[in-house]
Order: structure tokens, then sequence, then C-alpha cells
């Protein structure tokens, strides 16, 4: 089903926002996009490079957000912070579907407050997760020879080179600002930790150990409650990353490990590293892009009205598919340089994946 209207970008101009807008053209070539950003020039810049997109100018401080009132869009997408949340008002009064993706576990509690008291509106998905969810699903793929999860850990590297612009270092400094504890899963409890209970040392994929820490991100409860794993922790570290440290560009890296039983019951566990050459851009721009296609109905069936998460809507699987045609990969997690596809060889469906609840 193609849609008549276009699907409105809030940020479009940014790394996340052209890059997903970029995406949903070569997925929906005939599918509408508006570029909305405070600069008209930059918005009709992406605009003109995609094709049967508009460009339009926004102010966050307005209900309307400056648009006009007869003009009509398929969804909203928040790609930048929405302090106001004025975007996702703008969506509801419309009725149209909506996602965000700049909010972090720290800052959903509005939305979720708006999306309960209006919760015949319209689907809202909140997609403020490591790279717009794309982490979540990774993991969940590689769960899928598991019968029974027990330990998630999630260790990430973040090149201090590719934070995501001034958007994404204002995100992080917003974050910091609020909490810095992190938030586990231990022993079933969902636990604050500080001092040396969130210190960690994270694993670059050249073997180099850099100083991380435990964060308070929605990927922890995300996979906490799609599995059913006592526990589950996100480690972070900020630093140089393996591929900036060979002279190349700044890489994206996020090792996932995963321990439990198998179908026969034999304990088990797994290692794999998630990785792109290219840096954290493209895994976040597929989230977003994924997110939109499923809340149109592009893939998959309709979407109904309420607050969702990228594990609740995306098959895992697919999703791994799309970021695998970006050049993302599963490597080695001990600096051994061997690619390997990004699947766990498996076959079968998301259905697999142990406890997942759709």
């Amino acid at each position: 089903m193609e849609q008549q209207e276009s699907v409105l970008i809030l940020g479009g101009t940014g790394q996340a926002g052209a890059g997903a807008a970029a995406l949903l053209r070569q997925w929906h070539p005939a599918l509408p996009l508006t570029i909305a950003g405070r600069d008209i020039g930059r918005a009709r810049r992406v605009a003109d490079g995609l094709g049967a997109a508009t460009a339009a100018t926004i102010d966050l401080r307005r209900a309307d957000l400056g648009l006009p009132a007869d003009r009509g869009h398929s969804a909203v997408v928040a790609a930048l912070w929405d302090d106001r949340l004025h975007g996702l008002r703008y969506a509801q009064r419309r009725g149209l579907p909506y996602l965000s993706v700049s909010s972090g576990l720290v800052d959903i509690a509005p939305e979720v407050v708006a999306g309960a008291q209006r919760a015949q509106a319209a689907p809202i998905l909140v997609a403020s997760h490591y790279c717009a969810g794309t982490v979540v699903l990774a993991a969940l793929r590689a769960a899928r020879r598991f019968d029974r999860i027990d330990t998630i850990r999630i260790s990430a590297v973040l090149d201090e080179q590719d934070t995501g612009g001034p958007a994404g270092t204002a995100d992080l400094e917003r974050w910091s600002t609020a909490t810095s504890a992190g938030l586990v899963r231990r022993d079933g409890v969902f636990t604050w930790v500080t001092g040396p209970d969130a210190e960690a040392d994270v694993r670059r994929t050249d073997g180099i150990d850099l100083p991380g820490q435990s964060i308070a991100i929605l990927d922890v409860p995300s996979l906490a409650l799609a599995t059913d794993a006592p526990h589950v922790r996100f480690d972070l570290a900020i630093g140089e990353s393996a591929g900036r440290s060979r002279g190349e560009p700044a890489s994206f890296e996020v090792r996932i490990d995963l321990e439990g039983a198998d179908r026969g019951g034999a304990p088990i566990r797994t290692s794999r590293c998630l990785v792109h050459p290219a840096g954290q851009r493209p895994l976040t721009a597929t989230g977003i892009a994924l997110g939109v296609e499923r809340l149109l109905g592009l893939r998959g069936e309709a979407v109904p009205p309420g607050i969702h998460t990228p594990e609740a809507l995306i098959d895992p699987a697919y999703a791994v598919e799309r970021m695998t045609e970006t050049g993302a990969a599963f490597t080695g997690c001990h600096g051994d340089g061997r690619s390997h596809p990004l699947t766990d060889g498996s076959g079968g469906s998301a259905d697999a994946v142990p406890g997942l609840r759709t």
C-alpha cells in the first residue's frame, strides 16, 4: 500500500533524519517525503537529492509547527529532540503515526503519558534505543538458537567523532545530566547501579579494553521483557573505535553476549560483535526507516493505536537483512578479523526468539 500523503521528518536535514529518508526512498521509491528543518536551504538540498520529496521550515516552539493548516501527512518522525512535544501533539490531533528517537529512557515519561491519555489517537513508536532499536533487534536475531536466555550483556563503543552531530551530542549531554546511574536487570529486578557496580571494561573488536559503564537505556527493559532474561546489562564506552585506531573512519562496534540453554536443556553461550565501518549513522537510519515502514503498513499488518517499541513491531530477521544491506556485519569478537553473515545460521522465523512477545 503506497501512501498518498508525505512522511513528515522533523530534523530531516540531520544525520539520522536524512539517512532514514534516503533509505525510505531506496525501499519505496514512490513514497512522498517532507524534509523539515529550521534551515530551508539545507532542507531543499536534501529533498532535491531524494526526488518525490518536498522541503519545509518548522518551528518547534509552535503547536502547529509553523506548517500550513491544509498540509496533509501520513506520519510524523521526530529525528531530533522535541522538548515541547509539539510534533507528537501535531500527530495525535491528526490521527497520524508518530516515531521518536531522541527521548531516551530518562525522557520517555511525557511521551508515554501523552500516548496513554489519547490511546486511540494513533500508534506511537518509542524508538529511543541505541541506534533506534537496531541493536535490540540484532540481539534478538542472535538469540534464536536459545530456548532459555539467562544473561544478556550488550557492550558498545561509541567513537568521540561519531556522536551523531550537534543533535546527538546534545542528547548525550542531556541524558548524562538526568542521571549518571545505569539501569540493569539483576535476578529479575530492574536495578539502578552507580559507582563500582556501574563500571565495566568494554572490549573493542581488536581486543583493546576501554573504560565504560552501565547506562540507563531502553535496550535493557526491551531485551529483558522480550526474552524474560533475569540478567540484562548495557555498557557503553566513549573513546577511539577500532576503525579509527587503524587510520580509517570511526567504526560502529557492539558486542552481544548471550548465555542460557538450548532446546535440549544444555547450557550454551555465544558472543557476536555487530560492526559497521561507517559508524552509527547507517544503523540509526535503518532503525528509523524500519519503524516508518512498519507504521505506514508498507510491511506487515496495520499497527493499532497505542505505545509500541521496535521489537514489538519489527521482525528481527528482516531487520538484520536491512542492516546487512547497509554494510553491517557480525565479526569475531577478539580482533581475529573474520567477518560473518549477520545471521545465526539457524534458519527459522522471528517466532523462534525465546519469550518474544509480539
